[in-house]
């Protein structure tokens, strides 16, 4: 009879770890969750002038060729990889004028 105690009690102690932990795993603001990112999605949608821009454009862009705007767009991109070199102004009691 005591053996049985300990494995019933011992089955329910496992039951309720199981039952905490799953319960752990549920979500406690699923309407919260549902309207996650809801935000966003109306400021992007209030910042968009022609949401059919790109479909109703197909016209090419006028003013510069392909080479020339690749290139111009790798000049960008490489502005970023190197600060701008800078250099060092040493004024000791001079004056701004230089007199």
């Amino acid at each position: 009879m005591n053996r049985n105690m300990l494995s019933l009690r011992t089955t329910l102690g496992l039951g309720a770890v199981v039952a905490l932990a799953l319960a752990g795993c549920a979500s406690s603001t699923p309407v919260l969750d549902a309207g996650f990112g809801q935000a966003v999605r109306d400021a992007r949608t209030a910042q968009t002038l022609n949401p059919k821009a790109s479909a109703e454009n197909t016209q090419p862009a006028l003013g510069i060729d392909g080479k020339a705007a690749s290139e111009a767009q790798k000049r960008y991109v490489d502005s970023f990889k190197q600060p701008p070199r800078t250099f060092e102004i040493i004024n000791i009691g001079g004056s701004i004028t230089g007199d």
